[in-house]
């Protein structure tokens, strides 16, 4: 048996394809895997934001195409760069087990938050991580920043900015941790809806595919994102907007904390529920965060 993967050029996302393969290969002996390299939106346009050029779909849509033709078998994504809605014939067969959710800072000079001279110049993309550093550091200067992982890294490392804040899971797959000046606990910096883990998608109907994947799908990594991914599906679903959400599995229940903060960073509404549905609790949780005054902060963003 062969299979297939399409996957980005980036260095993360060669990475993470080829761990894929190698919980798979470890899980079924003698089976052949190959990757299929495909430049989506995300990677050609690099001098714009991503909110600018379309948002949803950017890292995916491409990689899903190459899926319904054919022409592969699987897809590999970073779970946060895929729309919360499914694309008809195709699912996610796979949620391997989640690195480290967290956000961090990466400074040549190994500043922190709390000490980042006033008025620094920090780079992100990312609505969600401007409105949360803003909260607690208003006087920030926030500057876009495009490029793989490793490209963001050399600019700071240049002086282009006085810090970055990234994805701890994309640094130390890269083995680029030693550049981490602070990691954010998550009362100061909420991840983004499914960051850390992986989705291996392939075709609804192959029975075959599916059941190979399946050896490498862990549930609780999954009931966790699920519920992470419905709070923002709830909210509109928009990978761009201002939305934060961490979930764990802990003695059958799950435990969901979300936020909405707006793009200033001078309002926030934070909430946590429980449940043991992961899509029940997501929804749940939206409907709470919309009726204490969401909706007005997510207009204000669009």
């Amino acid at each position: 048996m062969q299979l297939t993967f399409a996957t980005r050029p980036s260095a993360l996302a060669r990475w993470q394809s080829a761990r894929v393969i190698q919980l798979l290969q470890n899980a079924w002996s003698g089976l052949e895997c190959s990757e299929y390299v495909i430049t989506t939106t995300g990677d050609r346009v690099l001098d714009r934001p991503l909110p600018e050029i379309g948002g949803k779909g950017l890292f995916t849509s491409e990689l899903e195409n190459a899926l319904l033709s054919g022409e592969v078998d699987a897809a590999v994504h970073s779970l946060k760069d895929l729309p919360v809605e499914d694309t008809p014939g195709i699912v996610v067969a796979a949620i391997p087990e989640r690195e480290a959710a967290y956000d961090v800072l990466v400074s040549a000079d190994g500043w922190t938050l709390s000490n980042l001279p006033e008025g620094a110049r920090v780079g992100t993309c990312s609505l969600r991580r401007t409105a949360q550093l803003l909260a607690r550091r208003p006087d920030l200067i926030i500057l876009p920043l495009r490029g793989n992982v490793d490209t963001r890294v050399r600019k700071v490392i240049n002086g282009e900015y006085d810090a970055i804040v990234l994805a701890q899971a994309g640094l130390t797959r890269l083995g680029l941790q030693a550049h981490i000046s602070e990691v954010f606990p998550l009362e100061v910096m909420l991840p983004a809806p499914g960051q850390g883990a992986l989705a291996v998608q392939c075709r609804a109907d192959d029975t075959e595919t599916l059941e190979l994947l399946a050896a490498i799908h862990d549930p609780l990594t999954a009931a966790a994102v699920g519920a992470e991914r419905a709070f923002l599906l709830s909210l509109g679903g928009g990978c761009s907007l201002p939305v934060a959400a961490f979930a764990e599995k802990n003695n059958g229940t799950i435990i969901l904390t979300g936020a909405v903060i707006s793009a200033d960073g001078k309002q926030a509404i934070r909430l946590s529920a429980v449940d043991k549905e992961p899509h029940k609790l997501g929804e749940r949780l939206a409907e709470l965060v919309l009726e204490r005054g969401a909706e007005d902060l997510l207009k204000a963003c669009v």
